[in-house]
Formats: structure tokens, sequence, C-alpha cells
């Protein structure tokens, strides 16, 4: 409800749809509940108040969404870099794109000294009956596929760790 109604404010009324809500991917290691919603934008809207509506997307911030922004930039103490934002293709020219959401993603930057430097974000959804101690465990276990990636332990053959 939330992401559709953030596309509500700027798609034309009644084109917003949701063709697939929480199909299930399955992937090694884990199982991903997906979910698309696409809209027509209205006259006068453009890139810029799609992308403003869209991302970050309800699904990584919560509800209520502008409350939760504030929250989120008082205790979190850098930025997130490409986790979480939109990943994707635009093609401006038809007005198409297809964006998704960029977790268990890894990306580099350059240190100081110009090294580069792997990094990624994990993260699990607190909500009002959340038991901090399994959202810990969900977050560290996401964090162990990245890591087994990142240091070649995945075995990619039977997508499993070696």
């Amino acid at each position: 409800d939330l992401v559709r109604n953030d596309l509500g404010r700027v798609c034309r009324t009644g084109s917003v749809t949701v063709p697939d809500l929480c199909a299930v991917e399955k992937h090694p290691g884990l199982v991903h509940l997906v979910s698309s919603v696409r809209g027509e934008l209205r006259p006068g809207a453009g890139w810029p108040e799609l992308l403003a509506a869209a991302f970050p997307p309800g699904s990584v911030t919560g509800a209520p969404k502008e409350r939760a922004l504030t929250v989120l930039a008082a205790l979190e103490r850098s930025p997130r870099g490409p986790y979480c934002g939109g990943i994707g293709w635009v093609d401006a020219d038809r007005g198409r794109a297809e964006l998704a959401v960029g977790i268990r993603t890894f990306w580099i930057e350059r240190d100081g000294a110009g090294a580069a430097v792997l990094r990624f974000g994990t993260g699990a959804g607190i909500t009002w009956d959340s038991d901090p101690e399994r959202e810990w465990a969900e977050t560290e276990l996401k964090a162990s596929r990245l890591l087994a990636v990142a240091s070649g332990e995945y075995d990619t053959s039977g997508g499993t760790l070696s």
C-alpha cells in the first residue's frame, strides 16, 4: 500500500497496478518476496518527480514514510551509498524504466589513498512487534552470504558455502 501510495502521488488516477504481489523468488540460500508496482505518470510529472516519490522505497523506510526517514537520518551515522537505492535502467526517450531496490548489493569505493574498498549494506525490518535478537540474526545471515561471495567461499556451481 505504501508503494502504491507513493506512485499515486505522481501517476494518473487509477493507473497504479500491482501485477505481482509477494511473488516468491527462490535463490541459493534465500527465498525473496518480490512485488511489482506500475503506473502511468500524470501530465506534468517527469523523471525527477517519479524518482523523488519512489525512492527510498517504502519497503525500506517503513511507514509513516516521512517520519521514518527523519528517524533514519538521525540514527544512521554514514550515507548508504547505493544500498537500498534504485538500480536499473531508464529509457528517457520512450518514457520507460525498470528499477529495483539495491539490497544484497556490492559496490566499490576508493579510500583516501586510492585503494579499492568493497562495501555492502544489510538490514532487517523493524516493526512494533519485532524481536531485536531475531532481526539481528537475520542481518547477520544476509551479511554472511555477501561475505562468502566476496571471500571466494561461495561455491557457485552448487549454490552453497564451501
